[in-house]
């Protein structure tokens, strides 16, 4: 398991070669390690500030939630669940963000950001 480097989600050294992330914000998982790295480095890249309300952990599960404030002043609450494997790689990661219109501010960006990478139709 990787150890928290600064900014960096730590999860993310550890996703597996298959890894697959959801969200509220697509229409469909995205799959693959370094997809899912530029997905969640795109996102963090759109936060002005983001304020952890909760990290903890439960079985196999990590759970963080946050509040963070985007670009364009709108503020959005994320929750994060990182699933392990029992080696500790991640197979899996889902996040749910609110309020609906941060959200949809937020998918828009990143339609802009990553429609090359992952595909013109996959966030809202």
């Amino acid at each position: 398991m990787s150890a928290n480097s600064g900014d960096r989600h730590p999860f993310l050294d550890d996703l597996t070669p298959d890894a697959m992330i959801t969200s509220t914000l697509m229409r469909r998982p995205v799959s693959g390690r370094e997809k899912v790295r530029r997905l969640v480095d795109a996102v963090g890249s759109l936060y002005v500030s983001q304020t952890v309300l909760f990290h903890g952990h439960c079985d196999n599960r990590s759970l963080l939630q946050y509040e963070a404030e985007l670009g364009n002043g709108k503020t959005i609450q994320g929750v994060a669940v990182v699933e392990r494997n029992a080696d500790g790689s991640v197979p899996r990661v889902s996040v749910t963000f609110s309020p609906i219109d941060s959200a949809l501010s937020l998918a828009t960006r990143l339609g802009l950001l990553l429609e090359q990478d992952l595909g013109k139709d996959i966030f809202l």
